[in-house]
């Protein structure tokens, strides 16, 4: 094989690695957010909840561009919607319950982990008042005709799957 070749079948392979890499890699993040109690907790004396977060990072993705629909003079989607992937606030709190008549403690556990959520924007599909122009109709002299203008609304999509886990369990 000559060396083109090869610099060619390499520059393809390293494509389409990179391409499957980036179609396979989860498009949203969460960024964790710790809340420090343990300086409140040594302050005051008493054992306070652990308590984090994580912050979804939002992803814009491509629109669907505008396209053209036989009979109107604006493209259709004149207002594309634009697809957002990003997640629903994530929770991990971890609490301890004293017992009443020792000195034991328990705890009680809240998990719900970001959850993934999809959305497209809201989208405009307006119509012009007028008619394509009808060249071969020899009473209109090739004019437009006017008409009741319109405009379409495309509604917003929401898509998410939260989940939340409570646990109850011994020592703190």
């Amino acid at each position: 094989m000559k060396p083109i070749a090869r610099g060619t079948l390499a520059a393809v392979v390293t494509g389409v690695a990179a391409a499957v890499g980036a179609a396979v890699a989860t498009p949203a993040a969460a960024v964790p957010v710790p809340v420090p109690l343990r300086g409140a907790e040594q302050s005051l004396g008493t054992k306070l909840p652990e308590i984090g977060g994580e912050i979804p990072v939002p992803v814009t993705g491509e629109p669907q561009g505008p396209r053209h629909v036989r009979g109107r003079i604006v493209p259709e989607r004149a207002v594309p919607q634009v697809p957002v992937s990003g997640g629903l606030p994530g929770l991990g709190m971890r609490t301890p319950l004293p017992h009443a008549l020792d000195d034991g403690f328990d705890h009680l556990t809240v998990e719900a982990p970001a959850a993934g959520l999809h959305t497209l924007t809201p989208g405009l599909s307006p119509d012009a008042p007028l008619t394509p122009p009808h060249p071969r109709d020899a009473g209109s002299v090739g004019l437009p005709d006017l008409k009741v203008p319109r405009t379409d609304v495309v509604t917003p999509a929401l898509q998410s799957t939260p989940a939340a886990e409570l646990g109850l369990g011994p020592g703190r």
